[in-house]
């Protein structure tokens, strides 16, 4: 493994590391609420996206006030469908957050995809979001969140818009790790009401039964799932940014850059100043309208 990705990967893990302190410290759940939210997105949308794929339909996506949130099936689910389904929320939370990891390596990269991303929870906000009761929050934190993600993507700038990306990034893969939590206790709480987990569902689709080891067997498998896969993310987005940055403190010709990359925009852009043959021609400023 290289410096640089080395770097890369203390990079991902500072902010891991900082997402898991914040979420034990007295205020930190309240900075990182929105990114709960986020995460409780990704996992209604996962199973919203099985249920579309085995036929099931999706009729509506719930997000509560307390984060929890549900996805309504316009079908009945068979046993098979059903496990797919039930799956899909955990094993999509951790995926979806590391492809965010690996698709960001510069900041023209991290700009598309946070525009793609905000353009995706806006539709799923006009089209699928529910407003049960006349409560309106999951419509609006859903526009809410598609605002501020495609305004980081525009505003921001070279460095902190990777940052801001791959934070996002490693907030859906903590969130998916911590949720699992909630797999080991005998029921969890859906806007205040007690119900079943996905854990339940897919222990009675596999197993035929809810017993306690069967819902640790999946708990177990999904948390191994969402480490593996945050592993494997780190890694490629390591070796991504590595490569990016070569390429970027090379000119044609094999000719190294006037300077070294700064990781914003320009670096795509930059080239080193052309020459003469007896003479060099004073070089232009640097073009740093990078985003």
């Amino acid at each position: 493994m290289t410096g640089t990705d080395r770097q890369e990967l203390r990079t991902v893990a500072i902010a891991l590391l900082a997402s898991l302190l914040l979420w034990n410290l007295p205020f930190g759940g309240v900075l990182l609420y929105p990114f709960k939210l986020f995460a409780t997105w990704l996992h209604e949308m996962s199973h919203g996206l099985v249920m579309l794929v085995t036929g099931n339909g999706l009729d509506r996506v719930v997000i509560y006030r307390d984060t929890s949130g549900l996805a309504h099936a316009s079908d009945q689910a068979g046993p098979t469908a059903l496990a797919f389904i039930a799956a899909a929320g955990y094993m999509g939370t951790s995926l979806w957050g590391a492809l965010l990891l690996v698709v960001t390596p510069t900041a023209r990269a991290a700009r598309n995809a946070m525009l793609v991303l905000a353009g995706l929870l806006a539709i799923s906000a006009m089209l699928v979001i529910a407003t049960p009761k006349d409560d309106s929050f999951g419509l609006w934190a859903v526009g809410g969140m598609s605002a501020a993600v495609a305004a980081a993507a525009i505003v921001l700038r070279g460095r902190w818009r990777i940052a801001v990306a791959h934070f996002i990034a490693a907030q859906s893969c903590v969130n998916a790790l911590l949720d699992i939590r909630v797999l080991f206790r005998p029921e969890q709480i859906v806007n205040g009401i007690p119900a079943e987990s996905d854990a339940h569902s897919m222990a009675r689709a596999t197993f035929g039964t809810t017993d306690q080891w069967a819902l640790w067997f999946w708990a177990i498998v999904w948390l191994v799932w969402a480490l593996v896969v945050l592993y494997v993310a780190m890694r490629i987005s390591a070796q991504s940014a590595s490569g990016s940055r070569a390429l970027a403190n090379v000119a044609p010709f094999g000719r190294p850059t006037a300077s070294p990359p700064d990781g914003s925009d320009r670096d795509e852009r930059r080239r080193s100043p052309e020459t003469e043959p007896e003479r060099t021609a004073p070089s232009g400023p640097a073009d740093t309208a990078g985003s």
